[in-house]
């Protein structure tokens, strides 16, 4: 099975103070570097990353990488748009697609593994994998090559979750107390969250710092 995927990293990271949440360090490795190597070490193919606000500061730290660069020039548009963007880039042959944020500090190999196992023994009707956790669905999430293109089929206003929405019997949800796919930092309070539940300091590069 042939597996793409795409990382959007394209927020301005307003709740942030404007700055770049996919650079925040964990030990001393930037997120969005920390994502991109569990997705290739998890064996995805094609790995595409959208990046749109920060362009200029992250794409210097992820040029060595073998990934897609693509450039939402529209970013405040929202997340939509640049999901849309990393599916459009996406090889239209690959079986499934993953959909990943860049702020989720604690995803690593294993869990993409996990939810491409997932998707693997996915029910039969169902061509989109949800990992959930207490019953609140997170992320990364799988679906097969065929939603990809019905995504991209419709209205610009419909990413994966859109889609999700309108098709609730295609969706399975692949159940786990594995609280890292629900984590992610969207806010100064979330830093301090972090590494109070975890013990691990998010810390900003000089480049970012505030």
């Amino acid at each position: 099975m042939s597996i793409g995927a795409v990382l959007l990293a394209a927020g301005r990271g307003e709740r942030m103070g404007g700055r770049p949440k996919a650079l925040l360090e964990l030990g001393g490795v930037p997120l969005v570097l920390r994502q991109l190597i569990a997705l290739s070490g998890a064996g995805v193919d094609e790995l595409v990353i959208v990046l749109g606000h920060h362009a200029a500061s992250i794409t210097p730290v992820i040029e060595s990488f073998p990934v897609t660069l693509v450039h939402n020039s529209r970013p405040d548009d929202g997340q939509v748009s640049s999901q849309r963007l990393g599916l459009a880039a996406l090889n239209p042959a690959a079986d499934a697609v993953l959909v990943a944020l860049a702020d989720q500090p604690l995803i690593d190999v294993e869990d993409i593994t996990a939810v491409i196992g997932a998707f693997k023994r996915r029910p039969e009707g169902s061509s989109v994998v949800v990992p959930r956790v207490a019953g609140d669905p997170g992320n990364p999430v799988i679906f097969s090559g065929a939603v990809r293109e019905a995504i991209l089929a419709s209205d610009a206003n419909v990413g994966c979750r859109q889609w999700r929405s309108g098709n609730p019997t295609a969706v399975s949800y692949f159940d786990t107390d594995n609280r890292r796919f629900t984590v992610d930092i969207d806010t100064p309070e979330d830093i301090e969250s972090f590494e109070r539940h975890t013990g691990h300091a998010l810390r900003w590069p000089a480049s970012a710092a505030a």
